[in-house]
């Protein structure tokens, strides 16, 4: 009996010592990493299920079931943000000048005191900028050049300045809020050494900064009482 105990022991000794091999695992390509059986057709396998690798092994080389396959991680694409679009600011209008002189030679013809086409459109860009804007009083105020009488220029100066105020009123600017005087030649723009000689086209052109209307805006109102 004991002979034959030790056969049996032996045996079982030789089996364990037996590596266990994987199914056929197809072509020698589809098992290049791994270490195979002395046929080449199955895949050498531990006591333990596992499979022997050889040097030529890279995570490329993986097969079922000995290394199973990764799912790769695609990671989350995140969109950009918008960019933060500026709000974008009302348009400001620009503050209303406190005075404004025009010139007598664009509003009316030499000495007289009726409007020129170009004279209206000048005040109409005047209106246009007294839409929106505040004021208590807007005054015309009427000059002559140094031609003429005292009285004479007085009148003319009086003239243009009141047709400028009736323009105004035509195109709707409150009347109450609208006043007009003339100073006649009494505050010219030039000195007593410019425009030297006597009554010329010469010396007329040179006074043209003392013929002008000027007007001016005072005081501020809420925008409802403008108009």
């Amino acid at each position: 009996m004991k002979p034959v105990a030790g056969f049996v022991i032996a045996a079982i000794a030789a089996i364990a010592l037996i590596p266990a091999t994987a199914a056929a695992a197809g072509p020698d390509s589809l098992r290049q990493g791994y270490l195979v059986d002395t046929y080449g057709n199955n895949i050498v396998m531990s006591g333990t299920g596992l499979c022997w690798r050889d040097s030529d092994w890279t995570p490329a080389l993986s097969l079922e079931p000995c290394d199973p396959t990764r799912t790769p991680v695609v990671a989350a694409v995140v969109p950009s943000p918008s960019p933060a679009v500026a709000p974008v600011a009302a348009p400001v209008k620009p503050p209303l000048p406190r005075k404004i002189s025009f010139s007598g030679d664009v509003l009316f013809a030499f000495d007289q005191s009726v409007l020129k086409p170009e004279g209206k459109a000048a005040l109409d860009e005047l209106v246009h900028q007294l839409d929106g804007a505040t004021y208590d009083t807007i005054l015309a105020t009427g000059h002559t050049d140094r031609f003429g009488s005292n009285a004479y220029n007085q009148k003319l100066a009086e003239r243009r300045a009141h047709a400028v105020k009736d323009y105004l009123v035509s195109r709707n600017v409150q009347a109450g809020r609208i006043a007009a005087e003339g100073k006649g030649k009494t505050q010219p723009v030039t000195t007593t050494g410019d425009c030297r000689g006597a009554k010329s086209a010469r010396v007329i052109a040179c006074l043209q900064p003392d013929r002008r209307v000027d007007v001016e805006m005072n005081g501020t109102k809420p925008n409802t009482d403008l108009r």
